[in-house]
């Protein structure tokens, strides 16, 4: 950051990219009187809109290209969902700050699971939550669904749903679009679902100062716990899998790929820090579990 300038955050395009940054870019200004300035990126993830994500690049499809706008200077920091940042710290960079977290959960769109009739279709683009779909109701069909967000709720398929983050819906005022929110006890969300995170240049003492005034320190917790649980499984992995803290009790859910064998638990936490070393105790236990070597 120039001395006397702006805090330049660097996001993607999308309408929930731009929305979430100009909150985070808010919240620092208020906290600290330093303007901002967003500095819109294009992603892989955003030009390609209609591979499956786990065939074009899985986790970080939509992180790396608005990190290496931070890392050659043309951004002070990268806003990104964190649910899309890779566990694999990024050569460089720091995360400076993990938003307070909105709603954590998905939710259909279009009908609830008990409006579904037999043999039904819903659209996503995650292999979590198909398996997750499929273990309540293996009758449905699934069908892939990729786009920003106004595209996805245009292609809510005829008699059938979408599924969708509370959070994305949060973020754009279109809850009311929400047909049932499914509790993410038994429908466990990504990790980091719901939740801001804002990366920095981790030589930038200036910029880590500012970002800490908008670090949210149950969010950190909750989301370094989930991490944890991902980055066990490895970089690599691309196994329908999901991770949740909720207070005391972490919930996670892992499945093979073909959604034939799934592991769910619950696992109570001590809110310290031994925390994430539990998360990845449980990740281990579960890919065993499923057949994992």
């Amino acid at each position: 950051m120039s001395p006397g300038g702006p805090l330049r955050l660097a996001t993607r395009r999308s309408a929930q990219a731009r929305t979430q940054a100009s909150v985070v870019a808010d919240a620092i200004s208020s906290a600290t009187g330093i303007g901002t300035e967003l500095v819109f990126v294009d992603t892989g993830g955003d030009r390609d809109t209609t591979s499956p994500i786990h065939e074009i690049g899985g986790q970080g499809i939509f992180a790396k290209e608005v990190q290496s706008a931070v890392l050659d200077g043309r951004a002070d920091c990268a806003v990104h969902s964190a649910k899309d940042l890779p566990t694999e710290v990024t050569a460089g960079l720091r995360i400076g700050a993990l938003c307070v977290r909105r709603d954590a959960a998905d939710a259909l769109v279009g009908a609830s699971i008990a409006e579904l009739e037999p043999g039904a279709t819903v659209a996503t683009g995650s292999v979590r939550r198909r398996a997750q779909l499929h273990r309540r109701r293996p009758d449905l069909t699934f069908v892939e669904l990729r786009g920003n967000i106004a595209t996805r709720l245009d292609r809510i398929p005829p008699d059938g749903a979408i599924v969708m983050a509370v959070a994305a819906l949060e973020v754009l005022d279109l809850t009311e679009r929400i047909a049932e929110r499914l509790d993410p006890g038994e429908f466990v969300p990504a990790p980091g679902q719901g939740c801001v995170a804002v990366e920095h240049r981790e030589d930038d003492e200036a910029v880590a100062e500012l970002l800490a005034q908008v670090d949210d320190a149950a969010t950190r917790h909750a989301v370094t716990v989930e991490r944890a649980f991902l980055a066990q499984l490895g970089s690599g992995c691309s196994l329908p899998a999901g991770a949740y803290v909720d207070d005391a009790v972490f919930h996670s859910f892992l499945s093979d790929d073909a959604m034939l064998v799934v592991d769910q638990r619950r696992t109570v936490l001590s809110l310290g820090a031994a925390d994430p070393a539990t998360a990845r105790d449980v990740a281990r236990a579960a890919f065993q579990a499923i057949g994992g070597r």
